[in-house]
C-alpha cells in the first residue's frame, strides 16, 4: 500500500518540547531586560522570530530532504560567497565584522551555513556508501568545512567557527573512520590548536583572554575574568529554587552581561534556581533523545545523517553555553539553542528541526 507525506507522522511531541523551551526563553528574556532599557521589546522581537521559525519548520517539512541535499552544493557555493561578502563590506558591530544588513534587517551567514554543512556531510557521506574512508576521503570533508572556518575565524566570530566543528567529526564518525585514522587527527590537531595558540597570528589578544579567563576569573574581576564572575555569582545564588522571576539581583541589576542571550541559563538559574535549570537540561535531553530516535527510523543513511548532523551542533552548543555559564568553558559567545536572544540562531535551528521532521515524515512515502 502506497502511503504519502501526512502530518499524522509529524513529531508533535518534539514540537511540544520545543515549544516548551521557547516559551521559558519568552519569559526569561522579559524578566531578565524588562528594567535594562535597552534591552525593552526583546522579548517581543524573539517571539516574532519564532513564529517565524515555526512557519519555515513547517515549510521544510513538507520539501523532500533528498532535493535539499541535490542542491546543496549551490546552497554551499552561495553561503560561501555571502561570506566573501561579509568580509568585503559586511556590518560591523560588537567588535566584529558578521552581519551584511539588507535594510533595517542584519543577516548572519555564518549561523545560517550550519544547516548547509549539515546537508553537505551527509550527501559526502552517504555517496561513500558507508565503505571505510580513505585518507582523501577524510581530508576533502576536512577542506570542505575547513574553507568556510577560516572565513567565519577572519570576521573575528570564535564561537560560530567553532560550532561547525561537531558537524566534520559526527560525519566523520558515522561515515566510517577507524580508529588508527581518529588517533592520528587527533595528535595532528592537537599540535595544529598548540602551534596557532603560540604563533599569535589567528586568535587574537582578547580572543586569547576570554579562552583561559574561566579557569581563574578572579584574575581580573574586572576585566576578562567579569563575565563568568558574575555568571556564577548568578548561579550560585539561586539555590536550590531561585529568587523567583523578575527577582535576580545581578540580573535586574545589570550585573550579569548579555542576561538575555549568551548567559540566559545563568539568568534562568538565579531566578528559578537548581530546579529550574535541572528541568531546563531535562527538556533538552529529551529533545535530543527524540532526534537521535528519529535518527534511528530514518529510510536511508543520508536521512541519518542529517539529523545526526542537527544532533551533533544541538549537543556542542548546549554543553558549550552551559559550561560556559558555570566556569567549565571559555567564553566563546555561543547561543543557547532556542533559549537565547536571536534571530539567525533561532530561524536556522527551526529550519534545522523542519528537516528532521522531513526525515521522520518520510519513513513510510514510497
Amino acid at each position: 500500500m502506497r502511503r504519502y507525506l501526512s502530518f499524522r507522522d509529524f513529531d508533535w511531541a518534539l514540537l511540544l518540547m520545543v515549544l516548551a523551551l521557547c516559551v521559558l526563553s519568552v519569559l526569561e528574556i522579559y524578566s531578565a531586560t524588562h528594567l535594562i532599557p535597552k534591552y525593552h521589546g526583546f522579548h517581543t522581537k524573539q517571539m516574532y522570530w519564532i513564529a517565524g521559525g515555526l512557519i519555515a519548520m513547517f515549510v521544510l517539512s513538507k520539501i523532500d530532504y533528498h532535493r535539499l541535499i541535490d542542491i546543496v552544493w549551490w546552497l554551499y557555493g552561495t553561503f560561501f560567497l555571502l561570506l566573501v561578502a561579509v568580509k568585503l563590506v559586511g556590518h560591523r558591530a560588537l567588535g566584529g565584522k558578521r552581519w551584511l544588513k539588507v535594510g533595517p534587517v542584519l543577516f548572519q551567514p555564518s549561523e545560517w551555513l550550519k544547516l548547509v554543512l549539515i546537508l553537505l556531510m551527509a550527501r559526502y557521506f552517504a555517496n561513500l556508501g558507508g565503505q571505510s574512508l580513505t585518507w582523501r576521503d577524510i581530508l576533502k570533508a576536512m577542506a570542505l568545512v575547513g574553507a568556510p572556518m577560516l572565513l567565519v575565524l577572519m570576521q573575528p566570530d570564535l564561537g560560530t567557527t567553532l560550532t561547525y566543528t561537531p558537524i566534520l567529526l559526527a560525519g566523520l564518525f558515522l561515515g566510517g573512520i577507524n580508529f588508527k585514522q581518529a588517533a592520528i587527527i587527533t595528535t595532528v590537531g592537537l599540535v595544529a590548536i598548540t602551534g596557532v595558540w603560540m604563533s599569535g597570528k589567528v586568535l587574537k589578544p582578547y580572543q586569547k583572554a576570554r579562552l583561559t579567563s574561566f579557569m581563574n576569573p578572579d584574575n581580573d574581576p574586572k576585566g576578562t575574568g567579569y563575565q563568568v564572575r558574575q555568571s556564577l555569582i548568578a548561579v550560585g545564588s539561586g539555590g536550590i529554587w531561585g529568587k523567583g522571576a523578575e527577582q535576580g539581583s545581578q540580573t535586574q541589576g545589570d550585573f550579569l552581561p548579555i542576561p538575555h542571550a549568551d548567559f540566559i541559563f545563568a539568568a534562568f538559574s538565579e531566578e528559578h534556581g537548581f530546579t529550574g535549570a535541572f528541568l531546563v537540561l531535562l527538556l533538552y535531553f529529551l529533545v535530543l533523545m527524540r532526534l537521535i530516535q528519529n535518527a534511528q527510523t530514518a529510510a536511508d543513511i543520508s536521512g541519518s545523517l542529517v539529523v545526526m548532523g542537527v544532533v551533533a551542533v544541538l549537543t556542542f552548543q548546549i554543553a558549550v553555553n552551559v559550561g560556559m555559564v558555570i566556569g567549565f568553558m571559555p567564553v566563546t559567545g555561543i547561543p543557547l539553542p532556542l533559549m537565547s536572544y536571536g534571530g539567525s540562531s533561532v530561524m536556522v535551528t527551526f529550519m534545522a528541526l523542519g528537516v528532521v521532521m522531513n526525515v521522520r515524515m518520510r519513513r513510510f512515502v514510497n
